[in-house]
């Protein structure tokens, strides 16, 4: 039961994390707002992984490296599809996707769950897909471009996933400590080429107010921390995602934090007073039934046989 406890409190966090960067992106552009969250984590990283210790291997490393690229990356595919939308189409499918890869890779490794257990899969997906829709009359139909990014975005997710669970046992949090690396240099490396790129445009009269004797607008201030507050969200429901992922099985882990919507919808509730439909009050619903399967199914099935 533990594993799945930790993998849906992680969802929540990075619910939370997506929100506080969405928020940011609509300030500062999301590029700026990805490679400000990463900066904060690998801070928090290198404050923390000395102390938690571990095996500091150059397989660990590696994972650590190669995960961190396809974050990077898809997160940024996320937030070009969400830009995009329809969301209310794109960010579930997103979701969906990235529960698929490893869950499959996971199963095709030799992963094998009882009968209560697949049922509870089958549960989590439809409550991913139920969480992350919102309806919307004058939603528009997706594009194949937007489609084409959000199956893009989820398949990296998935595939971060699949090569952190590969980092040994004992590692400690080195892998993670080697994903933000990656992700701060590849992101700041990206946001340097569009600076240099944007540099001889003609600049944009700023419109938030700013503060006399400063020059950097409040709202942008603010954004830079709601920026750097994502980041240590985002780090720290990676770091249960880790311990999880060590303790059950990737194609279970996978699926309960594809349910990362629903903390974004709980936190846009609470915050912005947006409301919940009816449709993802059923989502979220059908997640704490699957939940309960997936972290009890072997004992129910011991039960039942013995009945």
């Amino acid at each position: 039961m533990i594993p799945v406890v930790l993998g849906l409190s992680s969802a929540v966090v990075f619910g939370a994390a997506d929100f506080f960067g969405g928020l940011a992106a609509r300030r500062i552009t999301p590029l700026r707002a990805t490679f400000l969250a990463a900066c904060a984590g690998l801070l928090l990283m290198a404050v923390v992984a000395p102390v938690v210790g571990g095996d500091w291997t150059g397989e660990a490393l590696m994972w650590g490296v190669l995960s961190g690229m396809s974050g990077a990356v898809a997160i940024l595919l996320l937030y070009a599809a969400l830009a995009i939308g329809p969301m209310s189409i794109l960010s579930p499918l997103t979701a969906v996707v990235s529960a698929i890869v490893p869950m499959g890779w996971g199963l095709l490794q030799g992963e094998r769950l009882t009968a209560i257990g697949y049922l509870g899969l089958g549960l989590a997906l439809v409550a991913v897909v139920l969480v992350g829709f919102v309806p919307d009359r004058s939603a528009v139909r997706p594009t194949p471009r937007g489609i084409l990014i959000a199956v893009g975005s989820g398949i990296l997710i998935g595939i971060y996933l699949t090569l952190i669970d590969r980092a040994p046992d004992t590692s400690g949090l080195l892998p993670l400590l080697a994903h933000r690396g990656t992700s701060a240099l590849l992101l700041g490396g990206a946001l340097l080429v569009t600076l240099i790129i944007a540099r001889g445009a003609p600049a944009v009269p700023e419109a938030a107010p700013v503060d006399r004797g400063r020059g950097v607008p409040r709202s942008v201030r603010g954004a830079v921390l709601i920026a750097l507050c994502c980041g240590l969200l985002d780090t720290t429901a990676n770091a249960g995602i880790l311990l999880g992922l060590r303790l059950g099985e990737l194609s279970v882990m996978s699926v309960l934090v594809a349910l990362y919507p629903a903390g974004t919808i709980l936190l846009a509730g609470l915050v912005l007073r947006e409301r919940v439909s009816p449709v993802q009050w059923t989502g979220l619903g059908l997640a704490v039934a699957a939940a309960v399967l997936l972290g009890s199914h072997r004992e129910l099935s011991e039960a039942i046989g013995a009945g």
